[in-house]
């Protein structure tokens, strides 16, 4: 079965002294744990994999999902970045059937900061591969490469050119991008294509403001001004959206009260294993993509969960040159992603110019135990799969079994310690997923 690093599992055999931050940190850390003493839990794998089964939003795969189980508050793009930005701070390279229990023993191969270090990798010094080239001096550039599209027709068979709106690939679909698992599904990669994006209009802007601002020192500074408004969102725009009114505000005056290092920050386990993993939570199993892959009509299809894994080149069939058949369409190979795929991001973030013909926005799903119907079975499970690849193939199953795994204590021994009301037994109980857990109590 192919390797679905969804978060947190990446690249096998990375060198950690190849991977430090450009911002001079030359060892990201390993993983670490805020609550050392409570007991870890103990859970079998058969009750692990009942209780994944049950974990199932309601409805069946590539079927819109009942609108009341959306989170209004939450637009849907809000999502993928969140697995930018866990991407951007995570990445254990240890497979699933060789999860340690002692996660202080686990390296970390991305800084815990947010220093987008999974965009930049160590700068156009050390990865070259990511950047422009000047076509006349034929020097490394201070911008992204940026990749095209193939040209497509849009919903009413009329063509649309090949566009500048994809990631930079290689001539057999590989993204050029320091983290391959932001080309796991279409809408983390159009993500990180939009930070590409973002990082070259603050070079081109810099160049007109500052024309004495040149090579590195440009590099340096766009990368400053593209990191501050990255962390400026992701702290009082994605993390306000998730948490209670007031909660970073309140942080910042009071201070932390339950995470503490002694000299390097850490990459906390229970935060990485569980606590941000309400991102799949947050999946819908169809999106209003843009005007030609919509639930309404005119439409060339619906934009499925399936088809935005199947246009990748890491989990789907973007394959380059090694397309049999540049003109065929799915489930034949790509050669490119087509143009009609490029994403509306006004139907996922609340920005102007909304509206106008088949214009559906996109809400997040709600922040419970379920997740869609199509992350049951995720991309690459082979048509006559073992019972341990099946299980493997579960999203929800992965995500249990590698808690249990590296030894996370139960979420009501966490709240304990955190001197928060953990949820009685009665209200464990509810819905499907309290079912199976009322019947293998652990």
């Amino acid at each position: 079965m192919t390797d679905i690093a969804m978060h947190g599992h990446g690249v096998r055999g990375m060198k950690r002294e190849a991977l430090h931050s450009f911002n001079g940190i030359g060892d990201p850390g390993k993983f670490g744990v805020m609550f050392p003493d409570l007991l870890p839990l103990h859970v079998g794998d058969d009750a692990l994999f009942e209780l994944a089964q049950a974990m199932r939003d309601q409805g069946d795969v590539g079927v819109d999902p009942d609108p009341a189980g959306d989170n209004e508050a939450i637009p849907a793009g809000y999502t993928y970045l969140g697995q930018f930005i866990d991407h951007d701070i995570t990445l254990d390279t240890t497979p699933l059937d060789q999860q340690k229990a002692d996660p202080k023993a686990t390296d970390n191969f991305r800084t815990p900061a947010l220093d987008l270090d999974s965009l930049y990798g160590d700068g156009p010094g050390i990865h070259p591969y990511l950047y422009q080239r000047d076509p006349t001096t034929f020097e490394i550039t201070q911008q992204f490469l940026i990749g095209h599209t193939g040209a497509s027709n849009n919903e009413k068979n009329e063509p649309i050119q090949s566009l500048r709106h994809d990631l930079p690939r290689n001539q057999v679909g590989h993204a050029l991008i320091f983290d391959e698992r932001n080309d796991e599904n279409l809408l983390v990669s159009q993500t990180h294509l939009l930070m590409l994006r973002f990082h070259n209009a603050v070079v081109y802007w810099l160049k007109e403001r500052q024309p004495s601002l040149q090579g590195i020192a440009l590099f340096h500074e766009a990368r400053r001004i593209v990191t501050w408004h990255y962390q400026w969102i992701v702290l009082f725009d994605f993390v306000e959206r998730l948490t209670e009114p007031g909660l970073i505000t309140r942080i910042k005056r009071e201070g932390r009260r339950f995470y503490r290092f002694k000299k390097r920050p850490y990459m906390p386990a229970e935060f990485a294993a569980a606590c941000y993993r309400l991102g799949h939570s947050m999946v819908r199993e169809t999106y209003s993509h843009n005007r030609a892959f919509h639930p309404g009509s005119p439409r060339i299809a619906n934009g499925t969960l399936q088809a935005l894994f199947f246009f990748t080149g890491k989990s789907g069939k973007i394959v380059g040159e090694l397309a049999p058949d540049a003109e065929a369409l799915p489930p034949n190979p790509q050669q490119k992603l087509p143009s009609n795929w490029v994403i509306d991001w006004r139907r996922f973030f609340d920005v102007a110019g909304q509206g106008g013909e088949n214009f559906t926005f996109n809400f997040s799903r709600k922040l419970d135990p379920f997740i869609a119907p199509s992350l049951h079975t995720l991309p690459g499970l082979r048509e006559d799969p073992t019972e341990q690849q099946r299980r493997d193939a579960n999203l929800a199953f992965r995500n249990l079994r590698r808690g249990v795994q590296i030894g996370l204590p139960s979420g009501q021994d966490v709240c304990r310690a955190m001197q928060i009301e953990p949820m009685s037994p009665d209200e464990i109980a509810t819905g499907p997923d309290g079912e199976v857990a009322r019947a293998r109590p652990a």
